[in-house]
């Protein structure tokens, strides 16, 4: 880049302090990114910036602190096509690029010519921000009117800078701070739109939330409320259980960006079981999902009277007036084990 690895900007160290500290800042992603540009702006000269998390899934970013670029550049930022672009230039790497040191000529760039340059941007640095372990989280873009900056010192900054600035958007962080609300919580996980599963830092995982489990099937399919949010028990022998059942927590991350994820998911000790029975909290769960008596008495190959007597000491147990308070109750205390992992169904 023509400066040594050394040369950096006036004013450098503490701006490298001030981010190191906005990493931290007890707020959500959004706020520290904005934060941050805030800061780069000290000493970096930029008319326009981005902070984008990457959606491996659809191969797009998510603008997540996005300033100065008009609403074309904006909609084009979310595409799959600057995704590619990115990757093919090599601007999702640890060392920043500015346009004049990117492998093709900017002439041959296409949203450079058809969309920056008409803007009246005359050069621009990317750097992919990636956490220590490896894991790609996203970019840092910043584009000037003045082709003399970013300058390299500048560049250099940047590249130390970008490891912090990665840990303190890193959105699995955040999430993994709202799984640790979670009483009693053991182990954790996050759920992918995909069905898949991705750690979270500094968290166990379990056996339930393994990516072929059957618990998160049934995940996705309760959630979807106001709040995106719910609990409810699985029949499991080992620690943490307790008589016979562990509770899952679930947070949806709809509306948080990336949008490839789906929810937190969290397994703990079920708590105070009000005396429930197995069969009864099955029972419950089956009501919970707008069963009969009826049908589940066909469900669980069972008579009529047996489900009712179960009814009948369920009410009892949670001290409700009706079937219906019962089934109200148990949704909002995780009271039940859903149909699909029932162990005697």
């Amino acid at each position: 880049m023509g400066a040594g690895m050394f040369d950096l900007p006036p004013h450098a160290a503490e701006v490298a302090a001030e981010v190191a500290a906005l990493a931290d800042l007890p707020a959500g992603p959004e706020e520290r990114a904005d934060a941050i540009l805030d800061s780069l702006r000290q000493v970096i000269p930029f008319q326009a910036a981005r902070i984008a998390l990457l959606d491996p899934e659809l191969r797009q970013h998510d603008l997540l602190s996005c300033r100065g670029y008009n609403d074309r550049i904006r909609a084009y930022m979310t595409t799959r096509a600057d995704h590619d672009e990115i990757e093919s230039l090599g601007l999702h790497g640890t060392a920043p690029l500015r346009v004049q040191d990117l492998p093709v000529p900017a002439e041959e760039i296409r949203s450079w010519m058809e969309l920056f340059r008409p803007a009246g941007f005359r050069e621009g640095l990317g750097v992919g921000l990636v956490i220590g372990d490896g894991r790609q989280v996203g970019l840092l873009g910043l584009t000037t009117d003045d082709p003399a900056h970013p300058s390299p010192a500048a560049c250099n900054l940047v590249q130390l800078l970008a490891p912090t600035i990665a840990y303190a958007v890193d959105p699995l962080r955040s999430l993994a701070v709202l799984a640790r609300i979670v009483r009693g919580m053991t182990a954790a996980t996050v759920l992918t739109m995909s069905g898949g599963t991705l750690p979270l830092p500094g968290l166990p995982t379990h056996p339930l939330l393994e990516a072929n489990s059957a618990v998160l099937p049934a995940a996705v399919t309760h959630l979807g409320g106001r709040p995106d949010y719910a609990m409810f028990l699985v029949p499991y022998d080992r620690p943490p259980a307790e008589a016979g059942h562990v509770r899952i927590t679930l947070f949806g991350c709809n509306g948080r960006a990336p949008r490839h994820l789906r929810a937190v998911v969290a397994v703990s000790a079920p708590g105070d079981l009000c005396g429930l029975t197995g069969t009864e909290l099955e029972i419950l769960g089956a009501l919970v999902e707008g069963g009969t008596a009826a049908s589940i008495a066909v469900a669980r190959s069972i008579s009529l009277k047996i489900v009712e007597d179960h009814l009948e000491r369920v009410r009892i147990k949670l001290a409700v007036p009706d079937r219906i308070t019962a089934g109200l109750r148990a949704v909002r205390e995780g009271l039940y084990v859903p149909t699909e992992l029932a162990a005697n169904v």
